[in-house]
């Protein structure tokens, strides 16, 4: 029992001096808690053999874990270069974002990265708490700082480049967007970003060719599919559309705004029934609910099925009152215009979509060139008639 516990002060005794000569080089006083516990196993190390005491095993395993286990453990952690101090103050910031004390967070980790400047876990942390407070200039700093310490920290290179566009430096992210693909190729999040950025600066064909090489990578990514649909939209390139549109459909099924995308071209290629198809699958889509009611009443019309007509245009009209204006003024309409359903427009409606910009330019566009080809007019409406006339007097020939 002796030998043991002169083993025990020796052992203990000589881990405390060499971490009280590492808090001194360091100049950190985290390790006084450290030297504190030590000192508390020591002290009743000595008092049991002073006082000739028999302590229990339970407060005897508990002084060896503070006096020699943690030293231990501490020195060991430090060889694998990790540092006792950084845990520390990375501990008191995780538990200070816990109790939802972001400043508290930031203290510690500044102190951290004043006293340990190349600290990945400690820059990382404060730019993750800046960009969340709104503070993208300085998250850029601190991002700046995390890769300079590790080169190879693509997710940290991505943040920097969306920071940059969402400060309107469009140059500078599409820079280092193109400069991370050329060292991440398959990274879905940074191909999104430069697609956007092309689509907004309207460089379409550059944007196909990114949206090509990630597919190479992620062959299951419908937003691939959805975003080449888009682009290609832009470029009148419609079939290719179609077929990226389809493919995105078949990965998601639920993708209404692709849907009505379909239906707008194949309205475009004169195929009703097609179109009709499309639109009744997107009307399940939020974003694109009424005008996917109004495409129909408009394909009705065409048929000279005004009682659908006028049950998918006020539908339309329903959900968003704005429709009832363009309705008014849609000549294909006029001969059910008093059927059209007055809405209340001292009603109000909080109607948010949620399309993004580049969505919304390409149904725009999809609209555009629908007029200019002129499908959906009143001479249309005729020759459906005439036909549909032809037809019926066809049938009664072939009955006779």
């Amino acid at each position: 029992m002796l030998i043991e516990k002169i083993i025990f002060n020796v052992l203990a005794f000589s881990l405390f001096i060499f971490i009280f000569f590492k808090m001194i080089r360091k100049n950190d006083t985290n390790y006084i808690i450290i030297l504190g516990l030590q000192a508390l196993g020591i002290a009743i190390n000595f008092i049991e053999i002073i006082f000739v005491l028999h302590i229990s095993n339970m407060v005897k395993a508990i002084v060896y874990i503070i006096s020699i286990v943690i030293p231990i453990i501490i020195l060991y952690l430090e060889r694998k270069n990790i540092n006792f101090s950084a845990i520390i103050y990375i501990s008191s910031a995780k538990l200070a974002l816990l109790m939802n004390n972001p400043k508290k967070a930031k203290s510690s980790l500044t102190k951290l990265i004043t006293k340990y400047p190349n600290s990945y876990i400690g820059h990382k942390m404060l730019a993750e708490i800046y960009e969340d407070e709104g503070g993208m200039r300085k998250a850029i700093d601190e991002y700046v700082q995390v890769i300079d310490i590790n080169k190879k920290d693509y997710k940290s290179y991505y943040r920097i480049s969306y920071l940059l566009n969402e400060l309107g430096k469009k140059d500078e992210a599409e820079e280092m967007l193109e400069e991370l693909l050329r060292k991440k190729p398959e990274m879905l999040e940074a191909t999104q970003l430069l697609g956007d950025i092309y689509c907004e600066q309207e460089k379409y064909k550059q944007a196909v060719n990114i949206y090509n090489e990630a597919l190479k990578y992620n062959p299951t990514s419908y937003e691939l599919y959805y975003n080449m649909g888009i682009v290609y939209t832009m470029l009148n390139d419609f079939q290719n559309a179609k077929n990226c549109y389809e493919k995105a459909a078949t990965i998601n099924t639920l993708l209404y705004n692709g849907y009505y995308n379909l239906a707008q071209i194949n309205l475009i290629y004169n195929d009703l029934e097609e179109a009709e198809k499309y639109f009744m699958k997107s009307i399940d889509g939020k974003d694109v609910e009424p005008k996917a009611y109004y495409n129909l009443a408009k394909i009705y019309m065409l048929r000279g099925d005004k009682e659908n007509a006028i049950k998918f245009l006020n539908v339309a009209i329903e959900i968003d009152h704005s429709f009832y204006k363009k309705a008014e003024i849609e000549p294909i309409f006029i001969p059910i215009k008093s059927y059209i359903n007055y809405p209340n427009m001292e009603e109000e409606q909080n109607i948010k979509y949620n399309l993004t910009q580049k969505e919304l330019k390409a149904q725009k566009h999809l609209e555009r060139t629908l007029r200019l080809v002129g499908k959906l007019n009143t001479n249309n409406i005729k020759i459906n008639k005439q036909k549909n006339k032809q037809n019926i007097i066809d049938e009664q020939r072939e009955k006779e």
